[in-house]
């Protein structure tokens, strides 16, 4: 079992739901048109077809799985003055001044450029169980770099 937020319970379903109900027949009617096309050891379109058609029923049996056995957090439900899973917290790079807001997420979640990290990434295992002013290392391959968190929201 592994944890996800709200949001990211909510794309799993429209990706599910898009999966089965849009891909899913496209690629039924994509077999039945190489099905029809004669010889089917030697065509490339029915192959790709069957091929299509596994990735899509191996998504929606992923998607339903983890649907079933996820454990879903809202983050809006949580009261914390400490960093847990779900939160969004701005740190300040020590060295650099420069500020970055991150949310804490599940690993499938996770989104650098959106300012979504995994819950296993090094920076939100040393922001886990800290306070606002509290200050952080996080080892990285260029070396350990200190953060201040600023601010811990539960948006």
């Amino acid at each position: 079992m592994s944890v996800i937020t709200l949001k990211g319970k909510i794309r799993l379903e429209a990706e599910l739901k898009r999966l089965i109900e849009i891909e899913r027949p496209m690629v039924i009617n994509a077999i039945e048109e190489a099905r029809a096309h004669g010889d089917l050891s030697e065509n490339a379109e029915y192959s790709a077809a069957k091929e299509k058609q596994s990735f899509v029923e191996g998504r929606i049996s992923e998607i339903s799985s983890r649907l079933a056995t996820d454990q879903v957090v809202d983050p809006t439900t949580i009261t914390s003055d400490k960093v847990v899973f779900g939160a969004t917290v701005t740190v300040l790079n020590v060295e650099t001044e420069e500020k970055i807001k991150y949310q804490i997420v599940g690993k499938d979640e996770a989104d650098v450029t959106k300012g979504m990290i995994s819950v296993m990434s090094p920076i939100a295992r040393a922001m886990i169980g800290k306070f606002e002013d509290d200050l952080i290392t996080v080892v990285t391959p260029k070396g350990e770099i200190e953060y201040e968190i600023l601010k811990i929201e539960y948006v």
